[in-house]
């Protein structure tokens, strides 16, 4: 009966684990080609001018490259950002949601 469960249990763990490796591999794709495929922000969509964006920031301490939101490829200009899905942003730019990043 022990081997019994033993074998279940190895077989749950492979399958659980084959399942992740291939849904973190597609994450990772999708990842690695988002911030190319991505179109850039414009600063009259809807949501940018409700956040006051820019593809220049105001401030010179203040900028989406410094913001913990941004995400993609460090040294990409026009990277992915979490408060405008599907847009890539200026590093240069800012908006009112900026966060500093934590040091």
């Amino acid at each position: 009966m022990k081997g019994s469960t033993d074998r279940r249990r190895f077989l749950r763990l492979t399958m659980a684990g084959i399942i992740g490796l291939t849904l973190g591999d597609q994450a990772l794709r999708r990842q690695a080609l988002a911030s190319e495929e991505l179109p850039h922000l414009a600063e009259d969509n809807a949501q940018a001018a409700a956040l006051k964006y820019t593809h220049q920031s105001p401030q010179e301490d203040q900028h989406c490259g410094n913001c913990m939101l941004l995400q993609g490829n460090e040294g990409d200009e026009w990277r992915p950002c979490s408060i405008f899905p599907g847009h890539t942003v200026n590093v240069k730019g800012w908006c009112s949601a900026w966060t500093a990043k934590p040091a």
